[in-house]
């Protein structure tokens, strides 16, 4: 297991900025999947973004083309770029890494969470 810990959430108005970084305990380099998810109050946690050991992405409908997933394998950190947000984003983010695909979020590895909020 590898240790995550988000930073860089909090308050900004809609149409903002903010970026995420996760960092883990040890060497992400052969960390195959890296995710983003959230969970805003009352709903389920969704995936947001992920990015494999290759650089692949993938991202949410709801967030294309506003935030960007990038991954920092020399300084072990995960980031999401997020811009133009919305109120509907107001979420805790939390990070998620594991070795492959083919095992479940829930049995990786999950940071403590960042409070996202935007406000109207």
């Amino acid at each position: 297991q590898v240790q995550l810990v988000e930073s860089g959430g909090g308050l900004v108005q809609a149409g903002g900025s903010l970026r995420l970084s996760c960092a883990a305990s040890r060497s992400i380099s052969r960390l195959n999947i890296m995710e983003w998810y959230r969970q805003a109050p009352g709903k389920k946690r969704e995936l947001v973004a992920g990015i494999g050991s290759g650089g692949s992405t993938n991202y949410a409908d709801s967030v294309k083309g506003r935030f960007t997933i990038s991954r920092d394998n020399a300084k072990n950190t995960v980031c999401l770029q997020m811009t133009s947000l919305k109120p509907d984003d107001t979420a805790v983010y939390y990070c998620n890494a594991r070795d492959s695909p083919i095992i479940p979020p829930e049995f990786g590895s999950w940071g403590q969470g960042t409070q996202v909020t935007v406000s109207s």
